[in-house]
């Protein structure tokens, strides 16, 4: 069984008295150790497939299953549970807390879970050993996102969910937290799911991915 399965997922919205698919019929699955790519336009469904993943959205049928798991059938004390101890999000929009530095901003979410990883060692790991001491405001797009990184992996999760962790940033900064989430999947063994409508760096990958269009996949290699 694979580490990570979605199976017949489908996710609607309602809007006046029509149906809207975000997801229709998703099912992939990703190994435990994988780096996989989910690549698509804007309102393709990955981010709703990479939510639902990230137990921050529940889909309205078929299954999602993480480790032997079906999390869609978790109830929402469990979805927490799960998004605190078993997975790390990064965001394209950075989320920092801009009156905390670089340090603080990594120790305030190592502060909700147990055996949480040392913030220092961490930033260090992601290239800021000289900017941990620096607030968001001091740092650029790509170390504001680097920090960003190190909050994600403090609670050493088990999957790392990046939702287009390169949306705000140049090529060169891109290129580099995608090598970053490379070097991370290959040195901690973590599971990675990247989403992103990026197709210049996915070619550069060279990883397996999946495309959606629509709501559905269309290919997958």
């Amino acid at each position: 069984m694979a580490y990570i399965e979605m199976i017949n997922s489908c996710k609607t919205y309602h809007m006046g008295g029509s149906t809207i698919y975000a997801n229709r019929d998703v099912s992939f699955s990703v190994e435990k150790g994988e780096l996989a790519i989910i690549l698509g336009s804007s309102g393709a469904g990955k981010s709703t497939v990479l939510n639902i993943l990230g137990g921050m959205d529940s889909n309205d049928s078929g299954k999602v299953i993480i480790d032997g798991k079906d999390i869609s059938k978790y109830s929402r004390t469990q979805l927490t549970a799960y998004r605190r101890t078993d997975v790390g999000f990064v965001f394209q929009f950075y989320n920092l807390v801009q009156n905390l530095t670089a340090k603080e901003n990594v120790e305030l979410a190592s502060e909700i879970v147990e055996h949480a990883l040392d913030p220092v060692t961490v930033l260090k790991d992601v290239g800021l050993a000289d900017r941990i001491n620096n607030f968001p405001a001091q740092l650029s797009g790509g170390e504001q996102q680097r920090v960003a990184l190190a909050r994600a992996l403090v609670n050493n999760p088990s999957v790392l969910l990046a939702d287009e962790p390169t949306g705000n940033l140049d090529p060169n900064n891109s290129w580099e937290i995608m090598k970053l989430l490379e070097e991370i999947n290959v040195r901690r063994r973590t599971t990675v799911v990247v989403v992103t409508h990026n197709r210049e760096i996915v070619n550069a990958m060279q990883k397996r991915v999946i495309t959606m269009k629509k709501g559905v996949i269309i290919s997958d290699e």
